[in-house]
C-alpha cells in the first residue's frame, strides 16, 4: 500500500472519529444510515445490473420490526437490529425468488409492486401506528452497559455498523463472487455459456443487498427513535436510486457521496418546504446532463486523464 493511500485512509479515519465534535451528531448518524442504504442498493444495481424499485420495503420492514421489538418486547438494541436485518434478508429472498425470473423493466416493476404490498401492510397493521408511525423507540443500552441515549456513544455505534457494512460490500465486490456478478451484468448469455447458474448469483446478491438495506433501516430507527410510513414509501425507493446515480453508480464511494448530499440538502433546506424536492431534482438533472458517470465517477475519470 502506497504512502498516499495510507495517509488518505488515516485522514478519513481521523475525520470520522472527530466529526461529531464539529457537526450535529444526529445528522451525521442519519447520513451514515442512508449512505449504507445507498451502498447496499449499489451492490445490486452497480455490480449486478439489477434495478430495484422496491428497496424501501427492506429498509422499512427492518425499521418497524426493530422499533417494535425494542419498544414492546424489551429487546436490547443489538438484538433488535439483528432481528430486523435477518427479517429484511428473508424478505429479500422472497422478493428475489419472484423477481429474478424477469429482467429489465419487468424486474423493476415486480419489485415495486411487491414493495407496495409491504406499504399497504404498514398502513393496516396495528403495531406500526399507521400514519403516526412507531414513535418513542428507546435506544436502550448496548450490551447492557453502553448508554445509547448519549449521542456520542450512539454515533460511534452507528459508525461501527457503517464501516462493517461497507467493508462487507467491498469484500464482496472484490471476491470471485463479485467478479461473477460483474460478468453477469456485462454479458449474461456469456456467463450462462461458461456454466454459471446466474439466477443463484442474482438471488444471493439480492438477499445480501436487502439484508444490508435492513441493517441501515434498523439502525436508523434507533437513531431517530422513529419508524414511519416514509420508510416503506415508494419515494424512498426513488431516493436511493437518486443517491446512487448522483454519486456514481458502480463506484465504492459514489453512493456514500450521493447519500450525504441528498440528506444534507433535505436537512439544511427543510425550511423551504416542497422547494427541497425541486432543488434536489434540479441538481439531479444537472448531474445527469453534465456528469453522466456521477460525481465520483467523473472525478475519477478526471484524475485518470490528468495523471
Amino acid at each position: 500500500m502506497s504512502i498516499n493511500r495510507i495517509l488518505f485512509w488515516f485522514t478519513l479515519a481521523v475525520l470520522a472519529l472527530t466529526a461529531p465534535f464539529m457537526v450535529y451528531p444526529v445528522f451525521l448518524m442519519k447520513a451514515l444510515c442512508f449512505a449504507l442504504f445507498a451502498a447496499a442498493f449499489n451492490l445490486l444495481l452497480g455490480y449486478a445490473g439489477l434495478l430495484s424499485f422496491g428497496h424501501a420495503a427492506f429498509l422499512g420492514t427492518a425499521a418497524y420490526l426493530t422499533g417494535y421489538t425494542v419498544k414492546d418486547w424489551g429487546l436490547t438494541p443489538e438484538l433488535g437490529i439483528l432481528l430486523g436485518t435477518v427479517a429484511a434478508g428473508a424478505l429479500g429472498f422472497v422478493f428475489g425468488a419472484l423477481a429474478i425470473r424477469r429482467q429489465g423493466i419487468y424486474f423493476a416493476m415486480i419489485t415495486l409492486a411487491l414493495s407496495q404490498m409491504i406499504f399497504f401492510l404498514a398502513v393496516q397493521m396495528p403495531f406500526t401506528g399507521g400514519e403516526d408511525g412507531l414513535q418513542a423507540v428507546p435506544r436502550g443500552y448496548l450490551f447492557g452497559f453502553i448508554d445509547l441515549n448519549d449521542n456520542l456513544s450512539m454515533y460511534y455505534f452507528v459508525l461501527t455498523i457503517f464501516v462493517l457494512g461497507v467493508g462487507l460490500i467491498y469484500r464482496t465486490v472484490h471476491s470471485p463472487f463479485g467478479q461473477v456478478l460483474t460478468a453477469i451484468k456485462e454479458n449474461e448469455p456469456r456467463a450462462i455459456s461458461l456454466g454459471y447458474q446466474v439466477d443463484r448469483y442474482k438471488l444471493l446478491a439480492f438477499v445480501l443487498s436487502a439484508a444490508l438495506a435492513g441493517l441501515a433501516g434498523a439502525t436508523k430507527t434507533l437513531v431517530l427513535q422513529l419508524a414511519s410510513l416514509s420508510d416503506v414509501h415508494w419515494h424512498m425507493s426513488g431516493e436511493v436510486v437518486l443517491m446512487t446515480l448522483l454519486g456514481g453508480m458502480g463506484t465504492q464511494a459514489g453512493p456514500l457521496v450521493g447519500a450525504v448530499l441528498v440528506v444534507g440538502l433535505q436537512n439544511y433546506l427543510a425550511d423551504l418546504g416542497s422547494w427541497v424536492t425541486i432543488i434536489t431534482g434540479g441538481i439531479f438533472v444537472t448531474c445527469v446532463l453534465l456528469f453522466r458517470r456521477g460525481i465520483v465517477g467523473e472525478l475519477r475519470a478526471l484524475w485518470k486523464r490528468s495523471f
